[in-house]
């Protein structure tokens, strides 16, 4: 996750200590030192969308067997222990599970930061007071799209109205919302109005996602920008950034799930905003780019655990057998230790690439879509020059101390 206003504009929030914290690259267990790993937890199957790009292939109903409310609340306890600083709450659509607020008081009665990843179409004005009575710290809304758009990308009609209303209502109660948008073939022409929209309702924060392809967007290749549009997307971001940020307009922009992302923006800081890069880098050199299986987690509504909601071809175990403390810190589990120091296994582009530092090949899910986990990540959109580092070798970064 690439904090845009952050790294432009020097304003921080409160997810930055994480993401940017001194030697958190390093940190090979957790998101920074003493802390374990953000956890998103995939709460039911149940979805009231059918979403073309959805990575957990939910479906209309809750799968059977779903983790029950007790084994709930013990993996919040284990993740507790293990001091985990946020438990994303997901789905399917996590509103659905009839007991969400209940977990969401529970991990933060533990110290756990719960946050909510919603379609927001079942979030009405009571709804949004509970989630914010229950301590969510932040309910990100997807939105893909202006009304059709969204509609036909999400499946369902009527459901950007609903999604729209349920940020309202959060907004309204005081509880702190954001917007979530993937970029797609689909989605990318209405980049302009979203932002127009992100303004005109005053939501703080927005989530600009590339597209991984993962469950039902394993086949979606094809439906993923070229590299030219990507270019093109993240640099209209970066203007939009720093243009809230002249206007006084108190929105933070950030990237999600494309580590060529950070590179890009350095190169721009370079030419167009040298007295901020150096800083910057260093920031970036901090975060180490992708670090699914060290800073991030997985767990579905069956209790099995993943390095990262994506990567679901090897799962790592399941709670029902043993605490994901245990599962997270196996020394025995080869793929694990392969994820926390990639580097040397990585092929093509990504193994010649000098940013490694700051990138760490990027996304492996993406890369398993392609066949070889290990291969380089077709969303990569740098140039081979630009993969080159000028004389400064940013490569390793994210090997253990």
């Amino acid at each position: 996750m690439l904090n845009l206003t952050r790294l432009l504009t020097g304003l921080s929030s409160e997810g930055d200590s994480l993401r940017y914290a001194p030697r958190a690259a390093r940190c090979m267990h957790g998101a920074v030192e003493g802390l374990g790993p953000v956890v998103v937890w995939n709460a039911t199957r149940a979805c009231n969308l059918r979403c073309l790009h959805c990575y957990s292939n939910a479906g209309s109903a809750a799968a059977p067997d779903e983790l029950s409310h007790s084994e709930a609340l013990a993996l919040i306890d284990d993740l507790a222990g293990l001091r985990v600083p946020v438990l994303l709450f997901s789905g399917g659509e996590p509103l659905l599970r009839p007991d969400l607020t209940e977990l969401i008081a529970y991990a933060a009665d533990r110290g756990i930061r719960p946050a909510v990843s919603t379609n927001g179409t079942r979030i009405t004005a009571d709804a949004a007071r509970r989630l914010k009575q229950a301590g969510t710290g932040y309910v990100g809304v997807s939105l893909d799209g202006i009304g059709e758009g969204n509609d036909r990308f999400r499946g369902v009609e009527g459901a950007y109205q609903q999604a729209l209303e349920g940020i309202r209502h959060c907004l309204a109660a005081g509880q702190k919302a954001g917007l979530r948008f993937t970029i797609s073939r689909h989605t990318v022409g209405d980049l302009d109005r979203i932002l127009q929209l992100i303004e005109e309702e005053g939501i703080p924060r927005a989530c600009f996602y590339h597209l991984v392809y993962a469950g039902r967007g394993r086949g979606l290749r094809s439906e993923d920008v070229t590299h030219g549009e990507a270019r093109v997307a993240v640099r209209r971001l970066i203007g939009a950034a720093l243009d809230f940020h002249r206007r006084g307009v108190r929105t933070e922009l950030l990237t999600v799930d494309n580590h060529a992302d950070s590179v890009f923006l350095y190169r721009y800081m370079q030419e167009h905003l040298p007295e901020r890069a150096d800083a910057a880098l260093a920031m970036l050199l901090n975060n180490g780019g992708n670090r699914s299986g060290s800073a991030f987690a997985c767990v579905d509504w069956h209790g099995r655990v993943y390095p990262d909601p994506f990567t679901r071809s090897r799962p790592l175990g399941s709670i029902r057998e043993r605490p994901f403390s245990a599962i997270w810190n196996d020394p025995q589990d080869s793929f694990l230790a392969a994820l926390r120091d990639r580097q040397p296994l990585l092929k093509g582009r990504c193994s010649a690439c000098g940013w490694l530092a700051i990138c760490n090949g990027n996304f492996r899910a993406r890369a398993a879509a392609s066949g070889d986990v290990w291969g380089e990540d077709p969303a990569c959109y740098l140039t081979d020059e630009e993969l080159r580092t000028e004389g400064r070798p940013l490569t390793g970064g994210c090997r253990p101390c």
